[in-house]
């Protein structure tokens, strides 16, 4: 896996060992990051959350592009090292945050501008993560959440507007905002 675009553009990054993750696909990060630069013109400054984050490559890419902090919510322990070692390697320690825990179970946090979900596959995970952000206020007003599903799995957006959904592979990723 390798970082798409921005300061540490090409550089690799390593995906957790084992089947306890599943990393999302280059393909699936592309479409994900183009329907966002389209909508938010730039990553810049943004408090980022990146959920269920596994090796850590979409909070790494939106840092790359310019994201101020990101906040990394990661229950697997080889992950959550993954995770470290990644940003170590990029020399972006002082951006990051690492939860130890479950994101259908947050704490209390100052909001973020933006947050990725990307929660097991496993029908409703994408509306009941929806539903744990919204309980612990973690998107700021107007800010933006995108949730990768199996492509078969609807996320009811609750209060969230639904801006796009778009089937890449077998996943479906599911842009929303806080209005």
């Amino acid at each position: 896996m390798r970082i798409i675009a921005g300061r540490w553009r090409g550089r690799p990054i390593a995906a957790p060992a084992g089947m306890a993750t599943r990393p999302t696909a280059d393909r699936a990060r592309e479409t994900l990051f183009s329907m966002l630069a389209s909508r938010l013109g730039s990553f810049e400054d943004l408090r980022v959350a990146d959920l269920f984050a596994g090796s850590g490559a979409l909070g790494l890419e939106a840092l790359s592009r310019g994201a101020a902090h990101v906040t990394f919510v990661e229950t697997d322990r080889t992950a959550a090292e993954a995770i470290r070692r990644n940003a170590a390697k990029l020399e972006a320690g002082a951006q990051v945050r690492l939860l130890a825990g479950s994101a259908f179970a947050l704490p209390q946090s100052e909001p973020f501008d933006l947050i990725f979900a990307d929660p097991p596959y496993e029908p409703g995970s994408g509306t009941a993560v929806l539903q744990a952000v919204q309980k612990a206020q973690w998107l700021a007003a107007g800010g933006w959440i995108s949730v990768e599903t199996r492509r078969s799995d609807e996320v009811d957006p609750g209060d969230f507007i639904l801006e796009t959904t778009r089937d890449v592979g077998r996943a479906r990723l599911t842009l929303l905002r806080r209005p």
